[in-house]
C-alpha cells in the first residue's frame, strides 16, 4: 500500500529531493518503492545533467512518456532568477523533483541553491530516503561518526594536495574528527598514493569504493598497513576516502 504522505494530489507546492543511484545497481536496492512511485509521477525536474536524469527516470519508470517530462538544467551559469522562475511556474499544488548527479541532492551538491530558493518562496521541501555516499562510507568505516567534516575535493596540484591533507590530519587529531573527501574517479589511484605518502603511519584510512553496487568494497587500515600491502584498484570507480588521526 502506498503511503498517504506520498499522495501528491492535495499537497501544497513541493520541491521533492529525489536520491539517485551511486552506481550500476537495481533501483530496488537503493530507493524505496514508494519513492520510486512518487518520482515516476512527477512531470518536471531540475537536474545537473538532463541525459543522466532521463536515464534515472527510465530505470524507475514514469507515468508520462519521457519526452513529455520537463527537465531544467542546473549548470554553473544558472542564475538565481532562472531558479526562481522554474519554481514560480509551479501551480498551487504543483510538484517538482530535484536530482543530483549521484546520491542525495543538495548534500555536497549545487542543488542546495534550489532548496534555499524554495524556502524563500514558501515552497515545501520534501527530502526522500536514498543513498548518500558520505553517510554510507562513514557507517562502514569504523571511524568517528559523531565528529566529521566533508571537504569535497583536495587540490589537484600534488604539492598543494599533500599540504592540505596534512592540515586536515592535524585538525583530525586535534578535534578527534573524521575527515572525508572525494576525487575525480580517474585520479583515485593518485589520491590514494598521496594519502599513504602524506599521512602518519598511525592514522586510520578508509577506502570506500562503489558503494551500494555489486563492486562495493570498503576497507579501513592504518596508513602503515596500507603501505605494506598491494594498493587497491580504484581507477574510474566512485570512491570516498576517510581518515582519522
Amino acid at each position: 500500500m502506498t503511503d498517504p504522505a506520498l499522495n501528491t494530489v492535495n499537497m501544497p507546492r513541493t520541491l521533492h529531493l529525489i536520491p539517485v543511484s551511486l552506481g550500476d545497481a537495481p533501483a530496488s536496492r537503493w530507493l524505496p518503492a514508494d519513492v520510486q512511485a512518487l518520482a515516476g509521477k512527477l512531470d518536471t525536474y531540475i537536474a545537473e545533467n538532463a541525459k543522466t536524469a532521463r536515464a534515472f527516470l527510465k530505470q524507475i519508470g514514469t507515468e508520462k512518456p519521457l519526452q513529455e517530462i520537463t527537465i531544467h538544467t542546473l549548470g554553473k551559469n544558472t542564475s538565481a532568477d532562472d531558479i526562481r522562475q522554474w519554481l514560480k511556474s509551479l501551480p498551487a499544488n504543483g510538484q517538482i523533483g530535484l536530482v543530483s548527479e549521484a546520491g542525495c541532492p543538495a548534500v555536497a551538491d549545487p542543488g542546495a541553491q534550489v532548496v534555499a530558493m524554495a524556502h524563500t518562496m514558501d515552497i515545501r521541501v520534501a527530502p526522500w530516503t536514498g543513498p548518500s555516499s558520505i553517510l554510507l562510507g562513514l557507517m562502514a568505516s569504523g571511524l568517528d561518526g559523531q565528529r566529521f567534516a566533508f571537504h569535497g575535493y583536495a587540490p589537484v596540484d600534488a604539492a598543494q594536495r599533500a599540504k592540505q591533507l596534512k592540515q586536515w590530519e592535524t585538525e583530525s587529531q586535534k578535534l578527534h574528527q573524521t575527515q572525508l573527501l572525494i576525487e575525480t574517479p580517474y585520479r583515485n589511484n593518485a589520491m590514494f598514493e598521496t594519502l599513504t605518502q602524506s599521512l602518519k603511519g598511525s592514522t586510520r584510512l578508509c577506502v570506500a569504493r562503489s558503494l551500494s553496487t555489486d563492486q562495493e568494497w570498503v576497507q579501513t587500515r592504518t596508513v602503515a598497513d596500507w603501505k605494506s600491502a598491494p594498493p587497491p584498484d580504484l581507477n574510474r570507480q566512485p570512491t570516498l576516502f576517510l581518515f582519522l588521526a
